[in-house]
């Protein structure tokens, strides 16, 4: 079962007609723009399978939520997990490895042996 952040909506909101290429947008990150385009070509280009497809995926797809993404950076976010989960994986475990880094530096200068914060301390006593 996908969650609802990975799963492609219709989006209304952001819609001309049906809301499927802002879905689709939404969905890849890509400009909606560029995916309108992209389907107005198809269609001129002969592909009569792509007005049919956009109806079938307008009735079939699903409304997307009012609350599904709170900011910008979230909907940035779970667009770069649905391109490349194991890329976001990655990126997360070095941002992790990098704040535990900075953590432990930061604990060891507080447990460690510093005369001139104990001197510090002794002051403000």
């Amino acid at each position: 079962m996908n969650s609802p952040r990975t799963t492609l909506y219709r989006d209304k909101q952001n819609g001309k007609i049906m809301g499927v290429c802002a879905g689709i947008a939404d969905y890849t990150g890509i400009n909606a723009f560029w995916v309108r385009m992209a389907v107005i070509i198809t269609l001129f280009a002969g592909m009569g399978v792509i007005l049919p497809a956009y109806f079938i995926a307008g009735f079939l797809l699903n409304k997307k939520p009012p609350h599904l993404y709170v900011d910008q950076d979230e909907t940035r976010y779970w667009q770069r997990v649905r391109q490349s989960p194991k890329r976001t994986a990655r990126e997360i475990r070095a941002q992790m490895r990098d704040v535990d880094r900075r953590l432990a530096k930061v604990e060891h200068f507080y447990v460690s042996d510093n005369r001139q914060l104990s001197a510090e301390i002794e002051q403000l006593r």
